[in-house]
């Protein structure tokens, strides 16, 4: 099988790679590599390859940024994505979308299904599920639209690395402790989206995540003790719980995103870990790479 990736170099296109399974023809590709935002070179670059599978990884995720940078949000989230499912059902490739629980507004108390209606309050959000909705315009039949929540691993820019660098900078956080979902680490995400793809892979809109339930606040305490427990940290700081209202930015994030990914489990057999012992298999990445980088630094 032959599979074009989008999005190498971001977290779950870099773990993609990483994951691929025996048999799989890879094609990956950076935004250096392949302007997914012209349609003409998304075109003659796959009926050169003339892939079986397009996995579309790549994304505009700066979500405060993209209330100033709307238009470049629109073009990767929402412009691209109708270029690629159009030009992967002309190649007679199958699509997957990869999308997020931003197109949600968060009003919700129990998990979202992937049936419930988007209702994006932010501009990421928005330009997300614009994108979708072109997805399922253009070709419904042959694509996957996955949504994920918090992602987070050791390479691009995340909650995870963000907390670990303010932690060993400051003795002192404020967290937001009202807004709730799932972290979910993107190698979890990657082996799952392998499942889907090499496994008969059926159209329509999935949700996918790690399990359980967690805070911001909560996720960074999680983060606190596990990096204090493998040495990524060696000092003590003080975490406060925060409001929203305490902590207002640009863009409006929903209050509650859970998703239900009971459909996803039960058509591709996936096991869901729960988000805290994922996040305790990055850290212990995370040590490894550090490690590494400090072993060649002294050779």
């Amino acid at each position: 099988m032959r599979v074009l990736i989008t999005g190498k170099n971001g977290q779950v296109g870099n773990d993609l790679v990483k994951t691929v399974p025996k048999g799989i023809d890879l094609y990956p590709f950076g935004h250096n590599d392949l302007d997914i935002t012209c349609e003409t070179t998304i075109s003659t670059k796959l009926n050169e390859i003339k892939p079986d599978y397009i996995i579309n990884a790549a994304a505009y995720t700066a979500v405060v940024r993209a209330e100033k940078e709307h238009k470049q949000a629109t073009l990767v989230n929402t412009t691209a994505a109708g270029y690629l499912s159009a030009a992967a059902k002309e190649v007679a490739a199958k699509f997957l979308h990869i999308s997020t629980d931003f197109v949600f507004d968060g009003l919700q108390s129990s998990p979202y299904q992937p049936d419930t209606p988007a209702n994006p309050f932010s501009i990421y959000g928005e330009s997300k599920a614009n994108g979708e909705a072109l997805v399922r315009k253009y070709f419904a039949a042959g694509s996957i639209i996955l949504r994920t929540s918090w992602v987070y691993s050791t390479t691009g820019h995340n909650f995870v690395k963000t907390m670990l660098n303010l932690m060993r900078d400051r003795d002192e956080l404020q967290v937001v402790c009202d807004q709730v979902g799932t972290p979910t680490w993107s190698k979890n995400l990657a082996l799952t989206i392998w499942a889907m793809v090499t496994n008969n892979a059926h159209s329509g809109i999935y949700h996918w995540s790690d399990a359980g339930v967690a805070s911001w606040y909560d996720f960074a305490i999680a983060i606190y003790e596990e990096a204090l427990n493998f040495q990524l940290l060696d000092k003590t700081i003080k975490i406060i719980p925060v409001s929203t209202s305490q902590y207002p930015t640009p863009a409006k994030r929903p209050a509650y995103s859970v998703l239900d990914s009971s459909l996803t489990n039960k058509i591709w057999g996936v096991q869901q870990e729960h988000w805290r012992q994922a996040l305790r298999k990055m850290l212990i990445e995370q040590k490894k790479l550090i490690q590494i980088s400090n072993e060649l630094i002294k050779s």
